[in-house]
């Protein structure tokens, strides 16, 4: 089973730290060179491999940043860049077979890591032999540098860094190459130690609990257990934070002239909002798990979105479940993360969850405002847990009690903190139910949605 462990790393002195970055920028001046030097090689002519590309010599510009780096290092950077160009040859490739649908967009050769006078992002790989890590107490990093940062920095030649906070996975049969790299979101420098388990590695649930997911735009999850316990993850600041920077990037992407895609404070904005974005939804699904496994949860529904996404949500709603949510990566997280603890993951359409009234079955007749869900029989609720609720009894075929009031969580840059219980939202400018097309709009999807 492979895995990964991503940690924060902090240098343990501020010579230390200006090495480190060093070490990093030399690093993207090498991609970049390297990049560079395919770049001018490519030929778009045609759908095929262009073998142009592995004729720019990289053995030279290897033997130029090698002082720096360290010789493997040097290696791995050009290797990574060789992989990235790859990809986009067999994405080109798909993308000109008609017999092929994987990839419909017309794919573009790797990037550049930044420039020399916005910035260069500052990232590296280090091979697995060039570098040790210790679990324990005092956690720490060791990597090689080369010669001439050892000499300018009066450098033992192993730059050590101390690691911040627990590994998912301290004991491994093998490790791989190590991605290190600066990330602006969080304003710290993090590493990703790719690692091979052994069989035995996997969690056994302590229980035959089961859990179901409602997954939304303004609540990202809502989550039901037979044990009686209910999660709701709030959207709404991570979603504020996503779509400012939206704003923003369409705000200079008018200013570019018509022959100009992009530019590097937009690509930079990019990684900041999906960087963010997926460091919620990371953190996010890293909690949920660990709380249902608690709970001795051995299997989850999640509902199955894919069919309403582009065709029955409003716009505002689409962007918040389609573009920021991103459904796919989601599960797949998800899946990823309760294959650690044994979890089975079961992905199932959640039928009339969100139109159907726990108390009478009236489906027409109901309306959403936020997050107040009514009907016309009388009864009101909260609508993301009414419907985790009801997709957990449909699946499992039977009442669930809960047991106290829900967990409410919210982000704050760093973690999903619990916070009180309190009232549902209720949006004034909420539109009401669509009974012409039988469809919840406003803040909710479909019938069939979350």
């Amino acid at each position: 089973m492979k895995r990964a462990n991503t940690f924060a790393v902090r240098p343990l002195s501020h010579s230390g730290e200006q090495l480190l970055r060093d070490l990093l920028d030399a690093s993207a001046a090498l991609w970049n060179e390297t990049n560079y030097e395919r770049l001018i090689r490519y030929d778009d002519e045609d759908g095929l491999e262009d073998e142009g590309v592995w004729d720019a010599d990289t053995g030279s510009l290897e033997g130029r940043y090698k002082d720096v780096l360290g010789a493997s290092t040097a290696q791995q950077v050009i290797r990574k860049n060789s992989e990235a160009w790859r990809a986009f040859f067999r994405n080109k490739k798909k993308y000109h077979d008609d017999s092929d649908t994987s990839v419909t967009e017309h794919p573009n050769p790797p990037g550049f890591w930044g420039n020399k006078d916005d910035g260069r992002k500052l990232h590296t790989v280090i091979r697995n032999t060039s570098y040790t890590v210790e679990w324990g107490n005092r956690s720490r990093l060791e990597i090689l540098v080369g010669k001439e940062l050892k000499d300018r920095y009066d450098h033992t030649g192993r730059l050590r860094l101390e690691i911040a906070g627990e590994p998912n996975w301290p004991e491994y049969e093998k490790q791989g190459r190590l991605d290190l790299w600066y990330d602006e979101t969080t304003d710290t420098f993090r590493a990703s130690q790719p690692v091979t388990l052994s069989d035995d590695a996997r969690a056994t649930p302590l229980a035959d609990e089961t859990a179901a997911l409602d997954v939304g735009a303004n609540n990202l999850v809502a989550c039901t257990t037979t044990t009686g316990s209910q999660y709701l993850y709030d959207g709404s600041y991570p979603f504020e934070q996503f779509r400012d920077l939206a704003e923003r990037i369409a705000e200079l992407q008018a200013k570019l002239d018509d022959q100009r895609r992009t530019s590097e404070r937009i690509d930079r904005l990019y990684d900041v909002m999906y960087g963010r974005r997926d460091h919620a939804q990371d953190a996010l699904v890293r909690d949920l798990v660990e709380r249902l496994y608690d709970e001795g949860v051995s299997t989850v529904f999640v509902g199955d979105v894919k069919d309403v996404l582009s065709t029955h949500w409003k716009p505002e709603v689409n962007a918040k479940t389609h573009n920021f949510w991103a459904f796919r990566r989601f599960t797949d997280r998800l899946e990823c993360v309760c294959e650690e603890y044994g979890i089975e993951v079961v992905e199932e359409s959640e039928g009339w969850t969100t139109r159907e009234c726990p108390e009478c079955g009236e489906r027409e007749e109901t309306e959403r405002n936020g997050d107040l869900f009514r009907c016309v029989c009388g009864f009101e609720g909260h609508a993301d847990l009414k419907a985790s609720k009801q997709f957990l009894e449909g699946e499992t075929g039977m009442e669930v009690g809960l047991m106290a009031q829900p967990v409410c969580l919210e982000w704050d840059d760093h973690e999903w903190s619990e916070r009180s219980y309190s009232p549902v939202r209720v949006s004034p400018e909420e539109e009401r139910t669509d009974r012409s097309t039988h469809r919840m709009v406003g803040n909710v999807a479909s019938a069939d949605s979350a």
